[in-house]
């Protein structure tokens, strides 16, 4: 009953039944956060992976008060802060050398840097595909706008300001060379990046000239300089609109993050800040993953799952193509109602996601 009042309130519905799925009812990543500090309130801790892995509301309730909540420590780096040092860092093992090659990184010094702590497991897979490529970045997303005239594109860019100002990961840089483990810094004060370029007369839709210019296939923003969101602005040619094209990094987000920030900079625009909810700190999440198990833990797990497996399961022939994924085609096909409504009665049977399937 507990669990249901809370997923009414999340997900602003008005009746959830024992065999809901939380996610089927517009439940999402950024969601779960919450649910699970909803949660957490009243002594009834539970991992996020539980939630995940048994997303029906009688399951989920059934694995109440399972979990205990790592104890995540204080940031012991202030406003005040003149010098950093490894004892003040317990999310990162540094030593004095590496913390000094850190703050050299960060525009303003040690004033600029609110803290540092170690990549999540998944954004440790992120960086290393992100050094593995040779061009281009994988997970580089990208996102288009447009905006009747200028003056209405500066105001959408001046709440997105307000919106990065609010968030931690939205004003972190990621460092690792010369480190004995990646780092991501969140700086105090980052600015937006906005670059403003001439589109040419007769060279197209302008949208399509902007894609073809920032290409990700081709194309690489620094890591290093937060926040890892890019805008390239241009006057449409033959026309007073404006288009904006939006990069973001997947190592700070995703699509629900995009849709996220949009809804903020929605309220900044009309005037209702206010109304926006407390941010909670990213350092949070980073908590519960390194601090939640060792990797001796990991592994054994792993182990287990994978021991007997003794080659790899690519299927179509896949191991036997080359290339750099330059040569990726994309097609979209509607599926019959039909079929879209077994796929997902299916996902609900196995406690999966659509995407999973």
């Amino acid at each position: 009953t507990a669990l249901a009042g809370i997923w009414q309130e999340l997900l602003g519905v008005e009746r959830v039944g024992r065999h809901d799925n939380f996610f089927e009812l517009g439940g999402h990543s950024l969601l779960a956060v919450q649910l699970m500090e909803r949660l957490r309130r009243l002594s009834l801790g539970v991992e996020v992976r539980t939630l995940f892995a048994r997303p029906v509301l009688c399951d989920l309730a059934a694995s109440l008060g399972s979990h205990h909540e790592v104890a995540v420590p204080a940031n012991l780096i202030g406003e005040q802060t003149a010098a950093i040092t490894p004892q003040m860092l317990p999310l990162i093992d540094l030593t004095q050398q590496e913390i000094d090659r850190i703050v050299s990184t960060v525009p303003g010094g040690v004033a600029n840097i609110q803290d540092i702590y170690g990549l999540s497991p998944l954004q440790d897979g992120i960086l290393f595909h992100h050094l593995l490529a040779s061009q281009g970045d994988p997970y580089l997303l990208v996102s288009e706008m447009a905006f009747a005239d200028r003056g209405v594109l500066d105001r959408y860019l001046a709440a997105v300001q307000q919106v990065v100002d609010r968030h931690d990961i939205l004003r972190t840089a990621f460092v690792w060379e010369g480190l004995s483990s990646p780092a991501q810094v969140v700086w105090r004060k980052a600015a937006l990046d906005v670059s403003e370029v001439e589109l040419d007369e007769d060279g197209g839709p302008g949208h399509e000239q902007l894609k073809r210019r920032f290409d990700p296939r081709q194309y690489r923003i620094d890591l290093g300089q937060a926040p890892l969101l890019r805008f390239v602005i241009a006057r449409e040619p033959g026309s007073t609109r404006w288009l904006l094209l939006e990069l973001q990094h997947h190592l700070i987000g995703d699509h629900t993050t995009l849709e996220v920030m949009h809804a903020e900079v929605r309220t900044v625009v009309e005037g209702r800040r206010h109304e926006l909810a407390a941010p909670q700190p990213f350092r949070n999440l980073v908590a519960q993953a390194r601090l939640g198990g060792s990797s001796e833990e990991h592994e054994a797990f792993f182990r287990s799952m994978l021991a007997d497996i003794d080659e790899p399961t690519l299927p179509f022939g896949l191991i036997e193509v080359h290339g750099d994924g330059s040569g990726v085609g994309e097609a979209q096909r509607m599926l019959p109602q039909a079929l879209n409504e077994r796929l997902r009665a299916q996902a609900r049977r196995l406690g999966v996601s659509l995407a999973s399937l």
